[in-house]
């Protein structure tokens, strides 16, 4: 194999790299040649290879791709640096200063949601999820503004594709209850956890876009239900909407 067929190989894996990130879903190895249109068997050559490789994983269903959580780290790493981080954090403590409860800046990563960076509140009774901690996608209120943001057919092929386990008897486990609250929260632009992760914790989140509008997290704020309920938490909408707006403009910043 020539240097010039091997150079042209490996622009094709981040051809369906882009692909992927411009569709924001799942995507079927065929899926993915409808927007290149090589030989059917190159595309499935490829996809094979980066699911060996550890850059995509098949979903639940076995059939559709999806970024790996070390592929999302390399992407992660690409666009932040310590001066984003402690911007992003600075972000952050002014949010948390507001509205006077913990808040977290948190991305997806199958099979959920991954807190990038945390600010704790200065209350004595604190729930712990620190930096690092994975949550589901399904009954987090991070976790249902990236379900949103999928389009109707790809959020329903998500959500059939989860294990929609009963964490809390507040936990929404059936897929319609779930696809009606998620349309909702596509439509009103943030996300509630009543208490459907963990008993006693409630949340909101608003989803950071990319300048194209295209979803690539969430700020969530939560706390325990004996200092909020979920009025006191929908009246933080607006500084969590303005806080996520902010960090957008940081992350995806030239």
């Amino acid at each position: 194999m020539s240097d010039s067929d091997r150079i042209a190989t490996n622009m094709r894996l981040f051809y369906i790299l882009d692909v992927m990130a411009k569709q924001q879903s799942s995507l079927t190895p065929s899926e993915i040649n409808q927007h290149l249109n090589w030989p059917k068997q190159t595309v499935h050559r490829l996809c094979k290879s980066m699911v060996e490789e550890g850059f995509l994983h098949y979903d639940a269903s076995g059939k559709r791709l999806l970024p790996s959580a070390s592929l999302r780290t390399l992407a992660n790493g690409l666009l932040a640096s310590d001066w984003h981080a402690s911007a992003r954090h600075q972000i952050l403590e002014k949010l948390s200063s507001k509205v006077k409860e913990t808040v977290n800046f948190v991305i997806p990563e199958h099979p959920g949601m991954i807190y990038r960076d945390r600010v704790q509140a200065n209350w004595a009774f604190q729930i712990h999820l620190p930096v690092g901690t994975h949550v589901p996608f399904y009954c987090t209120a991070s976790g249902k503004t990236y379900l949103a943001s999928l389009t109707p057919k790809n959020r329903r092929t998500m959500v059939e594709s989860l294990h929609l386990k009963n964490l809390t008897i507040n936990t929404v486990d059936s897929i319609e209850p779930l696809m009606q609250e998620l349309a909702l929260v596509q439509k009103q632009g943030f996300a509630l956890d009543n208490e459907e992760f963990y008993e006693g914790m409630i949340a909101i989140a608003a989803p950071v876009l990319d300048p194209k509008g295209r979803y690539h997290g969430a700020v969530a704020m939560h706390g325990p239900t004996v200092r909020l309920d979920i009025n006191a938490l929908k009246n933080n909408y607006g500084d969590l909407r303005s806080a996520a707006d902010q960090l957008s403009q940081l992350i995806f910043s030239v």
